[in-house]
């Protein structure tokens, strides 16, 4: 009587067998692994969002950061090659949806097909990425760094529109040698010498009666302060300490470092992300090719895969809303 009642108590404890709530081991692993990583990334998020609070006042607008596309050098697109990043991703995550859906119904070769097309999507993506990367390290308008840390643009007096240091800086041939480790202090070095010098840049500021300097705290109506004439040339001459090209961990020409600090983590720790996906993605395409499933009889895998390239892609809507919408 009694193992007759143990046995039962046993039975309607766990009624779930090796399938608890109706899915397979690998599935609901793969549903924990994205839960704790869908933690990390609220994590940064959160991180960047009370940053962005504290230093609201002078913080870069991406309007002015991420205006470039490829092949049309110049021109200021705003978001537009940013745009086309996303939709990309999310017509990526479509086809994915096809693959999974044609898995279901045992078609080898749609699944292949809508495979390759999300393989093609996620690497799209991830050198439009790379080269996002490059422009914002790169930059190219260049800009002054104050003693105090604060970063002046240089912009036109009539449309208020960027210059570069490249159009009004006066270059002098000079004998200056860059401070390395073999003809300086042996524990120092000083790293790339900049293009321009601030006496360079002043004296080039002085011959054009048409640049003011944009300092990087914002105004009453949330754009960034310009100076009159008098004030940019006294400020210049007052605080001016270094040249700023491009963006980097330590200085960033489009204001304040700690939009590039956190734009390279989380872009990045994306960007891996995505990168890990194609790779596995490619990895499941040629399986698919080679028929493993097929004998299996069924694409559980593909599935998996395919939750996997949905949390990317969901991530990327926060990341997109956060640093490049609000």
């Amino acid at each position: 009587m009694s193992s007759a009642v143990s046995v039962s108590s046993k039975e309607t404890t766990w009624g779930g067998g090796n399938k608890p709530l109706r899915t397979s081991y690998g599935k609901a692993m793969m549903w924990f692994f994205l839960l704790s990583d869908g933690l990390s990334f609220s994590g940064f998020l959160a991180a960047y969002g009370f940053a962005r609070f504290r230093f609201l006042d002078s913080w870069p607008k991406a309007d002015e950061v991420f205006t470039h596309v490829p092949f049309l050098h110049g021109q200021e697109l705003p978001m537009i090659y940013v745009a086309f990043m996303t939709f990309v991703l999310i017509m990526s995550s479509v086809t994915m949806v096809l693959a999974v859906d044609a898995g279901h119904q045992m078609k080898q070769s749609k699944v292949a097909f809508y495979m390759l097309l999300t393989i093609l999507g996620g690497a799209v993506f991830v050198g439009s990425q790379a080269w996002e990367w490059g422009t914002f390290i790169n930059g190219d308008y260049g800009a002054v760094k104050t003693k105090g840390g604060n970063i002046l643009q240089f912009v036109d007096s009539h449309s208020h529109h960027r210059i570069a240091l490249d159009d009004f800086a006066h270059k002098h041939h000079s004998d200056r040698i860059q401070h390395e480790e073999t003809n300086g202090l042996w524990f120092y070095d000083e790293g790339a010498l900049p293009i321009y010098s601030i006496e360079e840049v002043i004296e080039g500021m002085e011959a054009s009666p048409n640049i003011l300097i944009r300092t990087q705290i914002l105004d009453e109506t949330g754009e960034k302060t310009i100076l009159s004439r008098e004030e940019s040339l006294n400020t210049l001459r007052a605080n001016g300490k270094s040249i700023v090209t491009g963006a980097n961990l330590i200085e960033n020409e489009y204001g304040m470092p700690l939009f590039a600090d956190f734009f390279f983590f989380i872009t990045g720790f994306h960007g891996f992300h995505v990168f890990s996906g194609v790779v596995i993605n490619i990895i499941i395409f040629f399986n698919v090719i080679l028929g493993t499933y097929e004998k299996r009889g069924h694409y559980e895998m593909v599935e998996k895969v395919g939750l996997y390239w949905h949390f990317v892609d969901l991530v990327w809507v926060f990341v997109f809303t956060f640093f490049y919408l609000v």
